[in-house]
């Protein structure tokens, strides 16, 4: 319950229900786009400042697995969405590699939950965070066999709408492209880079721009928040219009992406902070990184089904039920 009274949530909510409402929220143009990279560069100098402190070789067994976690979860999700959703490939691989991929924001909003409670976490986890949102973009696109077959028309028996292409003309994107796609995203470099730079001036150099990054952060995560439950209401209108299979599947594939992520904390030890983030981060869905990346990539997708399910779906489960559910999950298993 407090997890839902915490001000960030509650200003989800709030937007939720001005979109409801069939209201605008009176941001100017660009206004969430630039409080997104702000706490792009406030988590990424915020997790270097803590690598400064870590022991290199003690992380690196959770990197590792990491990044082979979002090389390998498209694969889980795409074999359901073939098998039990019905889903044409292109689409399949595509909504896959959203579901490999994570969330900054559910990331972010984990760590303000598990701040309000006074649990420690490590500043690796952003490191991880990091390295999670582009393995799943390569997958997505060798699934989708993106080196040169047709591309084929989105949704069927998805409910959704769809995107049609002329036969044989070529999805563009080789291995090499998707491998450029997902190592130089703007959010990917830019979060990697701030790490970078926080792992270079250290606590003391944070210390003077806490100003800036440190003390607004929670107002500013309210804000993105904010406009975050307005869009994801709005989304989930959209996604009143997918199958009850997609739906399912967006509800369901958190709760597997969980299991995993906390399969995967046990044997690399992790403290309850850390495992957490672990779990939540294997939980979320990307609706940032990937789509901007696959809108190049992989055109022959259609973003009508997997923006809404990740956003109108997944998101909100996530924030709203999945992080206390993941926290609890966590508690249990160690005890």
């Amino acid at each position: 319950m407090d997890t839902l009274l915490s001000a960030p949530i509650l200003f989800f909510i709030l937007g939720s229900i001005i979109a409801l409402a069939g209201a605008r929220i009176p941001f100017p143009d660009g206004f969430d786009k630039a409080l997104a990279a702000y706490l792009l560069v406030t988590i990424g100098l915020k997790g270097g400042v803590a690598l400064t402190a870590a022991d290199t070789a003690a992380i690196l067994p959770l990197l590792l697995t990491a990044g082979a976690i979002s090389f390998l979860m498209p694969l889980l999700g795409f074999a359901l969405l073939r098998a039990a959703v019905g889903l044409d490939r292109v689409n399949a691989a595509a909504v896959a590699a959203h579901y490999g991929s994570v969330s900054l924001v559910t990331f972010v909003t984990a760590t303000k939950v598990l701040e309000s409670q006074g649990v420690p976490f490590g500043g690796h986890m952003v490191a991880a965070l990091a390295i999670m949102e582009g393995p799943a973009i390569i997958t997505g696109l060798l699934l989708a066999g993106a080196t040169g077959a047709t591309a084929v028309a989105a949704g069927a028996g998805a409910g959704g709408g769809t995107l049609s292409m002329p036969v044989g003309e070529p999805r563009g994107g080789s291995l090499r492209e998707a491998v450029r796609e997902a190592a130089f995203n703007g959010s990917v470099l830019l979060l990697a880079g701030s790490l970078l730079v926080g792992l270079i001036i250290g606590k003391p150099g944070l210390e003077k721009l806490s100003g800036l990054f440190i003390a607004p952060w929670d107002g500013a995560l309210s804000l993105f928040l904010l406009g975050m439950g307005y869009l994801a209401t709005s989304r989930l209108r959209e996604a009143a219009s997918l199958s009850a299979r997609l739906i399912a599947f967006g509800l369901g594939m958190p709760l597997l992406g969980a299991v995993i992520g906390l399969a995967a904390a046990l044997p690399l030890g992790l403290v309850f902070g850390d495992m957490v983030l672990m779990v939540t981060l294997c939980a979320s869905a990307s609706y940032i990184a990937v789509p901007a990346a696959l809108r190049h990539a992989l055109p022959g997708a259609d973003p009508g089904l997997s923006l809404p399910l990740c956003l109108g779906i997944s998101f909100p489960f996530n924030i709203l039920v999945g992080i206390p559910l993941y926290v609890a999950m966590s508690r249990s298993v160690l005890g």
